[in-house]
């Protein structure tokens, strides 16, 4: 059986490219482009590609980014009172604070940002104003990692409607919402978790798989219907080397990689899985992709929204 493989890069510069006309149209209407603050606290080495890749898309598509930069010695109070600047702000239509937070910060200061942010510029849709109205299937601004699953499934032409959807991890960012958006359109989904018993079995019974657990590896053929879609939502850094000799084959391509550089970014699924599914995204360059696009495309959605409400 020949795998397809879901181009997630091809699909997110398509969604970018037909924003251009409308980031054109709605500058010229507004007398400015749609603007995004993004707020990075502290030194991550993650977060600053994650925060360059962003700035870099928003302001190829067109819009204003304005990255605000707070050190790792920032307080919660210290980003709270950030927020509340750009929830004021009339040139900000977006805010996002990019994650994780330095510890020092507290538990559950994460989620005090998310609630801190005004919901009309939630462009992350974790405010729970957002999350009320996605569960009700009215969002206007949804998860961007979800969304872009669901736009790579239509616009690679994947059937949802009917399917058997088992999604394994109950996150707020991903699990939950992903959950909602393929209910949505007529999956019967299933959340799988830690707790979850015979969790292969459980898996193998779905027509599309979503794995976003950040734990390389761990979706194996056995948890995988052939012929089924299988998309890959978790991101790990590699680094021990017999894990890589235990996830790639001696002479691979991504074996060598890893001898040179040391480290590797892999997903949830084994790559063993490519010779039983029908269609599956690969990391690097599947969902990641998709989820800075659909951010672009939230951005749009909320500066449009906002100059609606303000000419009444």
């Amino acid at each position: 059986m020949s795998t397809r493989v879901l181009d997630g890069q091809a699909v997110a510069a398509a969604i970018r490219e037909s924003l251009l006309p409308d980031v054109q149209a709605f500058a010229g209407a507004a007398g400015r482009p749609p603007g995004l603050g993004i707020v990075l606290v502290g030194d991550d080495p993650g977060s600053e590609i994650y925060v360059r890749n962003k700035v870099r898309a928003g302001s190829d598509s067109g819009l204003w980014v304005d990255l605000q930069r707070l050190p790792a010695a920032a307080t919660l109070d210290d980003l709270l009172a950030v927020v509340r600047r750009l929830n004021g702000s009339d040139r900000h239509d977006g805010i996002l604070v990019q994650s994780p937070l330095p510890g020092s910060m507290g538990k559950g200061a994460a989620q005090q940002v998310f609630d801190a942010i005004d919901p009309a510029k939630d462009v992350d849709g974790f405010h729970p104003t957002n999350v009320g109205r996605l569960v009700q299937g009215r969002a206007l601004l949804a998860p961007c990692t979800p969304s872009g699953v669901i736009e790579l499934l239509e616009r690679s032409g994947i059937a949802i409607g009917g399917r058997r959807a088992v999604i394994i991890g109950r996150s707020e960012i991903v699990g939950k919402p992903m959950a909602m958006l393929l209910l949505q359109r007529d999956a019967t989904v299933t959340i799988a978790h830690s707790k979850t018993p015979d969790l292969p079995g459980l898996c193998a019974a779905a027509d599309i798989l979503v794995s976003a657990v950040g734990r390389a590896g761990f979706v194996t053929p056995e948890f995988v219907r052939s012929g089924a879609t299988v998309i890959d939502v978790g991101i790990s850094r590699l680094t021990d080397e017999a894990t890589a000799r235990r996830l790639f084959e001696p002479g691979s391509q991504r074996l060598a990689d890893f001898a040179r550089r040391g480290s590797l970014v892999v997903g949830d699924v084994h790559p063993a899985v490519f010779d039983k599914a029908g269609a599956i995204t690969p990391v690097p360059g599947g969902v990641g992709p998709l989820t800075i696009a659909m951010l672009l495309k939230n951005t749009l959605t909320a500066a449009r929204a906002r100059r609606a409400a303000s000419l009444g």
